[in-house]
């Protein structure tokens, strides 16, 4: 597309305001594109794509610029040396002195970077990754994280087979193939809108990175069965549970947010389903919940988490997340779990699951909670998705990565409860 003054202007006002890191970055432009209504979709675009590619190599570019480093600086260095922006594509839209420092910042050499600054991540990200890994290893991560992410689907079985969907968007000039992982994901080639799709419209086709869909997978919950979705969210692997269960038995959703639980109606209204009930809650210790202790066959557990896994779509979160808020949600997560696991009746199915790659997040909840509860105990993933004719060398415990599964990282673990000897 044609680069004009205005664009790199508008580009530099919105980077501004995406690097006070106060809201969430796709809230940030969601907004500055509601308050620039006359900016058309491809200006949308371009100021999306550059202002992440800035938020995704921030540490680069920084280490480049040095002192320079201020929003239409980085713009500039994210067009030329991310983008592959030429110098005279710039000739029309930037004054004598910014040209001429293109120029000579497209001769600067990456040098002397640590390894943080290589992997793009904060100082204090990069050791909690060495701790449990090799610094190849971590840039390689690190290289997959930095990537924009694919547009993966989830066909709604209760509505199409996916070859179906498949051959309809082929027969629309659609790029899309099916997903190496997930039975019913199909992945774009490229990021169409899809609001008004008459197959997202009719609830045929949802929006859902490939790795959360083997969430349910894991959960498998079953006919007849009652299930919840204990932090529900937007509802995404709701509608995936209530779809395996052929929108038969009872499936709650729970979370604490009105605004979510609302959306989440409209959301299963489209799907088809009738067995889905969305609680909004105060807390893991609800009445609502203590109500329905021990009666609860499967019960899914994706805790609030910092989100490092989504670093694809969400790359701001890495510079707005600390220590301290992950030590502080390593707290909610361990009363969430716990609070969850009263549903869960003898025989059923615990998952618990994070879009974080930090142990502190994964493993060490996991661990402290089945320390405590010797009435449940883990299972090995690997094989529950080999039940489904999902062949994933997973092990024990599922941990996905988008430099060698191509998803978002996702961390999840099955739980079982059972009788203790002498107890009913």
């Amino acid at each position: 597309m044609r680069i004009t003054a205005k664009l790199i202007d508008e580009t530099t006002t919105a980077l501004n305001l995406l690097l006070k890191f106060e809201h969430p970055a796709d809230a940030v432009l969601s907004k500055f594109f509601r308050d620039n209504r006359l900016l058309g979709q491809n200006d949308r675009g371009f100021i999306a794509e550059t202002a992440y590619a800035v938020l995704r190599r921030r540490r680069l570019l920084e280490h480049l610029l040095g002192k320079e480093a201020n929003p239409r600086r980085l713009v500039l260095a994210a067009l030329v040396k991310l983008s592959g922006v030429s110098q005279r594509q710039l000739e029309e839209v930037v004054n004598e002195k910014d040209l001429k420092w293109v120029a000579e910042f497209k001769g600067r050499p990456a040098s002397d970077l640590s390894l943080a600054e290589q992997a793009d991540i904060p100082d204090w990200l990069a050791e909690r990754l060495l701790a449990q890994m090799a610094p190849p290893e971590l840039l390689v991560l690190a290289q997959g994280l930095n990537q924009a992410a694919p547009l993966d689907l989830r066909v709604n079985p209760l509505k199409a087979e996916r070859e179906a969907v498949l051959a309809r968007l082929a027969g629309e000039g659609i790029g899309a193939e099916a997903g190496r992982l997930s039975p019913l994901a199909i992945r774009l080639k490229a990021k169409p809108a899809l609001q008004k799709h008459p197959l997202y419209l009719d609830g045929t086709i949802e929006v859902q990175d490939e790795g959360s869909q083997l969430l349910g997978y894991l959960l498998a919950p079953k006919r007849g069965e009652m299930a919840a979705d204990f932090c529900a969210g937007a509802g995404g692997k709701t509608l995936l549970m209530g779809a395996l269960m052929r929108s038969t038995g009872r499936l709650y959703a729970f979370d604490v947010s009105e605004k979510r639980m609302a959306r989440l109606k409209d959301r299963v209204a489209r799907s088809g389903l009738s067995n889905v009930h969305p609680v909004t809650i105060a807390n893991e210790n609800d009445i609502r919940i203590k109500r329905l202790a021990g009666k609860i066959d499967r019960v899914l557990v994706d805790a609030p988490c910092s989100g490092l896994g989504t670093l694809r779509r969400n790359p701001d979160l890495k510079w707005r997340q600390t220590p301290e808020g992950v030590a502080e949600l390593a707290r909610k997560q361990h009363d969430i779990l716990k609070g969850a696991a009263r549903l869960v009746k003898p025989g059923g199915r615990l998952v618990y699951a994070t879009c974080s790659i930090l142990p502190e997040e994964n493993e060490a909840i996991v661990a402290g909670f089945l320390a405590a509860h010797p009435d449940f105990k883990q299972v090995s993933a690997q094989e529950i998705l080999a039940q489904q004719g999902i062949a994933l060398a997973c092990g024990e415990t599922l941990r996905l990565a988008p430099h060698t599964h191509t998803t978002d990282g996702f961390f999840a673990a099955v739980l079982e409860r059972h009788h203790l000897e002498g107890k009913p």
